[in-house]
């Protein structure tokens, strides 16, 4: 089931490409503007049909994102059916099309799975408390450490634990992942049963495993902070021993009725604001790097790559996110998939060279100072822009790579 949603989602993610460009293809028809090719992907080109209506519809081997191109794309560009000959207003709509589009399919998923349940992803997350209900609520496993207890229990990382007790007794349900810790604490050096279900194949499983003892815990936790205080700046601590060796997470959906369209709206505010403190903090990191450069501090460009990269993910982790989440059910898949839409309409509205965004506040900037920017100076922008965010994702890729491997 987990496999078929992956591959659903792949197409979701596909679809969020398409619909934003076709909100460009179909205001810039509907407004005169003639369009001479609507790409999926960027090339070069692996399929191309010419339509009745006479433009190029492709299908492009880089999955960076897609295109529609337009005839005279140029602002300084006056032949008629042309994009430089149409009205201000006119290449406005044109430029916010796609934004437009992303932004009111996430609003309009988010809204369907609050009406169905809700995943809780982000701390205090927007909800009409006077309308919502807990429909279903769990502790997974997102790490087991090897050579754990957990790990020689069988335990792995997507398992939900049910229930824990010491071995040959009633068993405690777990209901809240603050508790865990505090239960396996008072169970040090002891042998306990464990009650776990796994998502995928949906079977109730129960194993046996002999805690570590408080002395080696402790003893893990003063070596973790020790490392911790002389590692730099992005470099990966082993984490300290746990009584148990896994890492848990709660998770709950919530069901909403008349409140859903509010709370997806909510969220989205709250998933927006976040991005942007990404943001701020890549754009520092891409700062720190270009300086680290220049200075050839090594250490400051490592620094740099490592908080421009981490805030964002690139294909690579774009299709690990869709695969976890596949693995806990639609819902959270699909809700991933409304937060793609919503980053995409938030990414191509900022004055991003290269994207939407970019190209909008350069056309209205040359209006501000009634000085049109040439054929030439627009190309050589966007193309550095496209530079520039091709680093950024071969940046992110590398950092993907290592997360995920």
């Amino acid at each position: 089931m987990s496999a078929v949603l992956l591959v659903i989602g792949i197409l979701f993610f596909i679809g969020l490409i398409i619909i934003h460009e076709f909100g460009h293809f179909i205001v810039a028809r509907r407004n005169g503007v003639e369009v001479e090719e609507f790409g999926i992907f960027f090339p070069p080109r692996l399929f191309k049909y010419k339509t009745k209506s006479g433009f190029i519809f492709s299908i492009n081997l880089i999955p960076l994102g897609g295109f529609v191109k337009l005839k005279g794309e140029h602002d300084s560009d006056t032949e008629k059916g042309s994009f430089g000959a149409a009205s201000l207003w006119v290449k406005t709509k044109i430029m916010t099309a796609g934004v437009f589009m992303n932004l009111i399919t996430a609003l309009i998923m988010l809204t369907i799975i609050s009406l169905i349940g809700l995943p809780q992803l982000i701390n205090n997350q927007f909800t009409v408390k006077s309308d919502n209900k807990i429909v279903s609520k769990a502790i997974e496993i997102t790490y087991v450490e090897p050579g754990s207890p957990a790990a020689k229990a069988g335990l792995s990382a997507n398992d939900q634990i049910l229930a824990i007790g010491q071995y040959g007794k009633s068993l405690k349900t777990i209901s809240n992942v603050n508790n865990l810790p505090n239960l396996t604490a008072s169970l040090a050096d002891q042998k306990i049963n464990i009650l776990y279900k796994n998502p995928v194949t949906g079977k109730i499983k129960q194993t046996s495993a002999t805690l570590l003892s408080s002395a080696v815990v402790k003893a893990s936790q003063v070596a973790y902070i020790k490392a911790y205080k002389a590692a730099r700046a992005c470099q990966v601590v082993t984490p300290p021993k746990g009584y148990l060796g896994i890492s848990p997470v709660s998770y709950s959906l919530v069901r909403s009725t008349w409140s859903a369209p509010i709370t997806a709206l909510g969220l989205s505010t709250q998933v927006t604001a976040l991005t942007f403190k990404g943001l701020g903090n890549a754009v520092y990191g891409l700062g720190s790097i270009i300086a680290g450069t220049l200075t050839n501090n090594k250490i400051a460009r490592q620094n740099g790559e490592c908080s421009a990269s981490s805030q964002v993910s690139g294909p690579v982790g774009i299709f690990f996110i869709l695969k976890q989440s596949s693995i806990l059910g639609y819902q959270f898949m699909f809700t991933i998939i409304a937060l793609i839409s919503l980053t995409l309409a938030i990414m191509n509205i900022l004055p991003i060279p290269a994207l939407d965004g970019g190209r909008l506040w350069m056309m209205l900037i040359a209006r501000l100072i009634k000085k049109p920017i040439s054929a030439k100076t627009e190309e050589l922008i966007n193309a550095i822009g496209f530079i520039i965010l091709l680093i950024i994702i071969i940046l992110v890729t590398n950092v993907d790579i290592h997360r995920f491997f």
